[in-house]
């Protein structure tokens, strides 16, 4: 957790530990425990960490911890299950990317792609029939941690494909997404 922490610091994600997109604000608001919102939220990452299934995957470089990513099944993304901004595209039993960053100092080196195609062969491995994820719509340059839930050309050099285009008719100040996903024929195959 420590690892986590240190890859979270001074980014979006500070006080999230990643349980944004896995509960409802009311649930955030009853996590169990004494401290702060941000130390209730890491205690309840430490739980899903000391699963079987991990929560999502850190990645190194040499000892230090330079990247995370979230991947789990959607039934277990509360949020993203029942947002308006990330809708069910049909019945298949997809598994979810919602967010992505790397520190800082190792931007710019490959290491969210790799995590997004590590992450893949992690859900994959553990009977995920597809991968799904709601990057930012379009090509367009935007501050990096503005971009946690990843962007539309990173996840197409991944191999994902859109499979919804930008919603209409959502909130302006809400983020532009598309949905994109990758399904085991597509694996490795950049579009």
């Amino acid at each position: 957790m420590d690892d986590l922490g240190r890859v979270l610091r001074g980014s979006w994600g500070a006080g999230c530990w990643c349980m944004f997109p896995r509960l409802t604000d009311a649930q955030l608001r009853e996590l169990p425990g004494a401290g702060s919102t941000s130390q209730r939220r890491r205690d309840a990452m430490t739980a899903l960490a000391r699963r079987r299934r991990a929560p999502g995957l850190l990645a190194f470089a040499d000892d230090e911890a330079v990247g995370w990513v979230a991947v789990a099944p959607r039934g277990e993304l509360t949020r993203i299950d029942r947002s308006r901004a990330t809708p069910r595209v049909d019945e298949v039993d997809v598994w979810v990317i919602p967010c992505v960053t790397v520190r800082k100092t190792a931007r710019g080196r490959g290491v969210a792609l790799a995590m997004i195609r590590a992450a893949v062969d992690y859900a994959m491995a553990h009977g995920a029939s597809a991968v799904e994820a709601y990057p930012r719509a379009g090509a367009e340059r935007t501050a990096d941690d503005n971009a946690y839930v990843g962007t539309e050309p990173l996840f197409r050099r991944a191999g994902f494909k859109v499979v919804r285009k930008r919603l209409e008719n959502l909130p302006r100040n809400w983020i532009p997404r598309v949905t994109m996903r990758i399904t085991p024929p597509d694996r490795g195959r950049a579009k």
